[in-house]
């Protein structure tokens, strides 16, 4: 008997390598992920203008981005909502309204053609930063009460509904974390106190299931290499001058130089 029932997740056409660079940009979410990935000492870049919640702000993200040469070969955009707020003098959509008035900013939805719009044209502002990225769209299982929940509901449908229309023609690829969360793991243990966030331990189970997904031999054999050194790393003494704690540090920091000669691109 099945008493869960499991997401399949498709081939993907591209692998991650060992310490390979990786832009996340999005929702909180993809500070989440990006995060386990600077566990496993990758050289990742999480959000660097701050959380952008949805497909307009993360464009925006990217056009800032494009100005410093950044040009990774992975990149991760995870959309959190199509709600964007426009400021009333200008009719730009902003990406933090800085607690300014709410009276400033008119708040709207974006359309499933708008959001598709949006990242149609990340995905080519990443092509000029690099013509061989590979793009994976994400859509962030965190729900948000303030919308109320059916509205919730239909802001991520409308997210779904553009991924889809962009990853059809090949432009980009879709790794189903909301699915995941939604038909996997529903129930509230897996959601933090707040019962809209995601759990350590939820977080944890869908970098498993990208693992699987994306990752090549090769970075499956750096992860399983990586473990113990990092946990020496982490060892916290009860003696930091004893002769055998002092034995034990010089040979992690020994194994750390050579793991390094091995893995050039490791960020510790």
């Amino acid at each position: 008997m099945e008493f869960r029932t499991e997401v399949v997740i498709n081939e993907f056409p591209f692998n991650i390598e060992p310490c390979e660079e990786i832009l996340f940009v999005g929702s909180c979410f993809a500070d989440a992920i990006g995060q386990r990935f600077r566990d496993e000492a990758f050289p990742v870049i999480v959000n660097p203008y701050g959380v952008m919640y949805n497909p307009a702000s993360i464009l925006h993200t990217l056009q800032r981005l494009a100005a410093t040469g950044v040009s990774p070969r992975v990149a991760f955009l995870t959309l959190g909502t199509n709600h964007v707020y426009r400021l009333k003098e200008t009719g730009e959509i902003v990406d933090n309204c800085e607690k300014r008035p709410a009276a400033l900013f008119q708040e709207e939805e974006l359309s499933v053609e708008q959001c598709a719009d949006y990242l149609r044209q990340s995905v080519d502002m990443l092509r000029q930063l690099n013509p061989d990225v590979h793009i994976v769209f994400t859509v962030s299982p965190i729900r948000y009460r303030k919308y109320g929940y059916h509205e919730s509901q239909l802001s991520k449908a409308t997210l779904l509904l553009a991924a889809n229309a962009v990853c059809t023609n090949g432009s980009a690829t879709y790794f189903p974390a909301y699915e995941i969360v939604m038909d996997e793991l529903r129930d509230y243990r897996f959601y933090a106190a707040d019962m809209l966030h995601p759990s350590s331990q939820t977080v944890e189970y869908i970098w498993e299931r990208l693992v699987d997904s994306y990752f090549s031999p090769a970075a499956k054999t750096y992860l399983d290499e990586w473990r113990p050194l990092k946990q020496a790393l982490k060892h916290k003494p009860f003696n930091a001058d004893s002769p055998e704690y002092q034995a034990f540090h010089e040979q992690t920091i020994n194994k750390l130089a050579e793991f390094k000669k091995k893995y050039p691109h490791l960020t510790i």
